[in-house]
């Protein structure tokens, strides 16, 4: 089967998709499948794949658009079937229609609500409440071409049973069009780092004497990482913020982080390089994600794999990894407060950080790399036959 996978972020970018595609495209390639990538990729000639990558590299978005357009046309010459990974990707599965090539689109938010959520369109509502409101004629576009190329898809892969819920549910996707995949773990665990958090941070050349939070996110405004910081700032003064990831609101939440004064104990670090992020995930206390929206997250399982306490919103696919009070915490991602009190529960409090690790541990097999690929696998032979 000869496969070509479509991506919105790929390394040295940080994103779920960064993690994801690499590890699905070797999955397949090793399994005897033919992969190639198009991706968006700030690395011009990204190299070390056992497949070949065509970046698209950064520039104004309607060029960039119409670059990926014109690759995926060409590549879906090529391929058996082609796999989106963008929810926003109209051009991608109409490039494939055109070459009558099957999509299976993998999903992992309602692209339509990050839209007016960006551009502010709808109102600053979460993803719950934009399913039941109206809100004018951009948002009315972009939800009826959403549809229109989720209806030009074979199958849409969902990560999380709460995404699924909403295609069926709000949008009216045929239940059995829509399936649920749960993103797998598919990287280093607790025996590939570092065994202490004092060595990691040694290798990272992080001070001693210090505690340290740690997120990890594209700075979009729905990751909410303000919050964060205005919690940090109800914290003892030795407890320091590592912020790793870029995105548009870096320079506002550096100003936030001076207003309140915490400007020396938030420190901004960009694009990790990937193999850095166990590192970091070890060196930290506690691991905090404080999205208003998550499919389902790659870095809580990578987090959960190596082994650190983690905190997170619970909010949609979120609670599908972390049970509140058992293998971690789950707060509101309106309220500092309530996050700046979790937070210095775990950092008060190493044995409960330890209890939480050790439950969230067993519960890895669920998302088994294995397992979910050779469904992904299914899936894609499914269409690619069907054709």
């Amino acid at each position: 089967m000869r496969v070509l996978i479509t991506s919105p972020v790929f390394p040295p970018d940080l994103g779920g998709p960064a993690v994801y595609v690499p590890s699905i495209g070797r999955f397949l390639t090793d399994r005897g499948h033919e992969v190639r990538v198009i991706a968006f990729c700030s690395d011009d000639q990204p190299e070390g794949f056992p497949f070949p990558v065509q970046a698209i590299p950064r520039g104004p978005l309607p060029i960039r658009y119409l670059r990926a357009f014109f690759a995926v046309l060409r590549g879906a010459a090529w391929a058996d079937v082609v796999y989106v990974q963008e929810h926003l990707a109209l051009l991608h599965v109409l490039a494939a229609r055109l070459r009558r090539r099957p999509v299976v689109i993998r999903i992992m938010v309602d692209g339509a609500w990050e839209i007016a959520h960006r551009k502010g369109w709808a109102r600053g509502d979460d993803i719950v409440t934009f399913q039941g409101r109206t809100y004018g004629w951009k948002v009315g576009l972009t939800r009826a071409l959403q549809r229109r190329w989720w209806g030009w898809a074979s199958r849409i892969i969902c990560c999380s049973e709460f995404l699924r819920g909403i295609l069926v549910t709000e949008h009216d996707v045929p239940a059995d069009k829509a399936v649920t995949v749960l993103n797998a773990y598919h990287g280093p665990r607790a025996a590939d780092v570092p065994e202490t958090r004092e060595a990691a941070r040694d290798n990272l050349g992080l001070e001693r004497g210090r505690r340290y939070a740690l997120t990890i996110c594209r700075l979009m405004g729905w990751k909410r990482v303000d919050g964060i910081i205005r919690a940090l700032a109800q914290l003892e003064e030795d407890v320091v913020l590592l912020v790793a990831g870029d995105g548009d609101m870096q320079e506002s939440w550096e100003a936030l982080a001076r207003d309140l004064d915490v400007e020396a104990r938030v420190r901004f670090l960009g694009n990790v390089p990937h193999d850095q992020i166990p590192l970091l995930i070890r060196a930290a206390d506690v691991f905090v994600l404080n999205s208003e929206y998550e499919g389902l997250s790659h870095t809580l399982l990578e987090v959960q794999a190596i082994g650190t306490p983690m905190i997170a919103s619970g909010v949609c696919g979120n609670p599908e990894v972390v049970e509140d009070g058992v293998n971690g915490l789950l707060v509101d991602p309106a309220d500092p407060d309530g996050l700046a009190a979790a937070m210095g529960r775990i950092l008060g409090d190493p044995a409960l950080g330890v209890s939480y690790v050790e439950a969230a541990h067993e519960r890895e097999g669920k998302f088994d790399r294995e397992q979910t690929f050779a469904r992904v696998e299914e899936l894609l032979d499914r269409a690619a036959r069907r054709a």
